[in-house]
C-alpha cells in the first residue's frame, strides 16, 4: 500500500473530522518523522506538542515496554503500586499538595472546572449553580460540550448548542475586561492560556499573567493556566507561567506529559483546592493507570536530565532571529516564545497557509495551519543548533518558491 491507499481507507471509514496534510506517516524518531515511501521530514507540529521530548524517545519508551509486560490497568477500584510514587514525583516537581490524574487536556480541563465550580460552593459561599468562570477570545481547550460552550471559534461551537451556561468571555491579553468581569462577586475562577496555540501562538505582553493573577487574588477568585500545550518546557521554562513568577491555583498539564507515547494528563492544586471534591464525585477508569504513571515520571525525567527547557529558550531565540533573516512578501509576522513559534502568512498570488505547508511538505519539513492564514512551528525540543538552521532554510526555500 502507498500514501493514496492509506488516505482513502480514512476517508471512507473513518470520520471527516480532521482534514490532514497529504503525508502518510509510519515511523518517527527524535525531531524527524518518516512516511511509507520512506521520505524523511523534519516534524515541526509535535503532535501539537506532545512530542517535546521527541519522538520514540528511548527511555520512555523502554519504561513503557516494560510496564506493558507487567500491570497496565487497575482502575481506581483498587490501589497499585505506581500510582502513589508517581503522585508523589509530580507534585513534588511542579510544588503542589496534590494531583488528580486524568487522560486527555480536554479531560483535565473539565476536572479543573469541577474542581473550580465545587470550591466555589464549598469555600467561597457563591450561592448553588451561580458560580460562573471568566474565560477568554480565541480560546482553545478542548472539543467537549461544556468546553465549546466557551469558545469563540465557530468552528468548534456552531451547531453543537445548547451549551453549558456559567462562562463569560472576555477579550485576551486585556486586562481592564478581566478587571471589570472581576466585580462580579459570583465569579470563581478565571481560566487561561499563558500563551494561546491553537489561535496562532498569541503571545500576550509582558507582565499580562502576573497583573492577571494579582487582580484574581484581590478578589478571592482562582487563577487556572491551562499548560496542556505549553507546559513540559515548550517555552523555554518548565511552564510558561515561570515567565511571570506566577504559581496558577489550579495547573492543567497534559500532552507530553508522556512524551506522546499515550494519553496522560494532569491537574494539580493545593489541598484548600483538591480536597473540595469526594470519593464518587470524579474520576476515570484509565485516569492514574500503572502504565501512564510510569511513562509519566520517564517523561518528566527526560525534560531534566536533557534540560528542555533551557534548549527551548536558546533555541526558540534562534529559530525567531533566523526567521526575520528571510525576505518574504508572504511573512507579515512572526512571533513566539522558546520554541512555540508562528509565522503570520499574507497571502500572495492566491496562495495562503496551506499551501506553504504542502511546499514545505514537499520540502521535507512538516507543519500546520492554524485559522488560515498562521503557521505553528513547534519541533521537538530535542532538535540540535544545526537542524534548526537547516530546517530554517527548508522554509526560506518553500517561501521562495511560492
Amino acid at each position: 500500500m502507498v500514501s493514496k491507499d492509506f488516505i482513502e481507507l480514512e476517508d471512507k471509514y473513518g470520520a471527516h473530522n480532521y482534514h490532514p496534510l497529504p503525508v502518510v506517516l509510519s515511523k518517527g524518531e527524535g525531531v524527524f518523522v518518516w512516511d511509507v515511501e520512506g521520505e524523511k521530514y523534519f516534524d515541526f507540529l509535535s503532535a501539537y506538542s506532545a512530542v517535546n521530548q521527541g519522538h520514540c524517545h528511548p527511555k520512555i519508551i523502554n519504561t513503557l515496554v516494560e510496564q506493558a509486560k507487567t500491570l497496565t490497568l487497575t482502575s481506581r477500584a483498587f490501589y497499585n503500586d505506581a500510582l502513589g510514587p508517581y503522585e508523589k514525583y509530580i507534585t513534588e516537581y511542579f510544588g503542589y499538595d496534590k494531583v488528580l490524574p486524568m487522560n486527555s487536556g480536554a479531560e483535565a480541563d473539565e476536572t479543573a472546572l469541577k474542581l473550580c465550580r465545587r470550591w466555589a460552593y464549598d469555600k467561597k459561599g457563591i450561592p448553588e449553580n451561580e458560580a460562573k468562570i471568566i474565560v477568554c477570545e480565541g480560546n482553545f481547550h478542548g472539543r467537549t460540550i461544556t468546553i465549546i460552550s466557551m469558545s469563540t471559534d465557530p468552528d468548534s461551537y456552531k451547531g453543537f448548542g445548547p451549551y453549558t451556561p456559567g462562562f463569560e468571555v472576555i477579550p485576551y491579553n486585556n486586562l481592564e475586561a478581566l478587571e471589570k468581569a472581576l466585580e462580579d462577586p459570583n465569579v470563581a475562577g478565571f481560566l487561561v492560556e499563558p500563551i494561546q496555540g491553537e489561535a496562532g501562538v498569541f503571545v500576550p505582553d509582558d507582565g499580562y499573567l502576573k497583573k492577571a493573577y494579582d487582580l484574581c487574588k484581590a478578589k478571592n477568585v482562582l487563577f487556572i493556566a491551562d499548560e496542556v500545550q505549553t507546559g513540559i518546557a515548550r517555552t523555554g521554562k518548565l511552564l510558561a507561567c515561570e515567565h511571570e513568577n506566577v504559581r496558577p491555583d489550579i495547573l492543567i498539564l497534559g500532552k507530553a506529559l508522556s512524551g506522546g507515547v499515550l494519553p496522560v494528563s494532569a491537574v494539580l492544586a493545593d489541598d484548600d483546592i483538591m480536597l473540595v471534591i469526594k470519593p464518587g464525585e470524579h474520576g476515570s477508569t484509565f485516569g492514574g493507570n500503572p502504565l501512564a504513571c510510569k511513562v509519566a515520571v520517564s517523561a518528566l525525567e527526560v525534560v531534566k536530565e536533557e534540560k528542555l527547557a533551557e534548549r527551548a529558550e536558546k533555541l526558540g531565540m534562534l529559530f525567531r532571529n533566523e526567521l526575520a533573516k528571510i525576505n518574504s512578501p508572504m511573512i507579515e509576522l512572526i512571533r513566539g516564545k522558546g520554541l512555540l513559534n508562528a509565522i503570520v502568512i499574507k497571502p500572495t498570488n492566491g496562495k495562503q497557509a496551506w499551501d506553504v505547508c504542502v511546499k514545505m511538505k514537499e520540502n521535507g519539513l512538516l507543519a500546520k495551519p492554524t485559522h488560515q492564514h498562521i503557521i505553528r512551528f513547534a519541533p521537538p525540543l530535542v532538535i540540535t543548533e544545526e537542524q534548526i538552521l537547516e530546517a530554517v532554510g527548508i522554509i526560506k526555500k518553500s517561501l521562495e518558491e511560492m
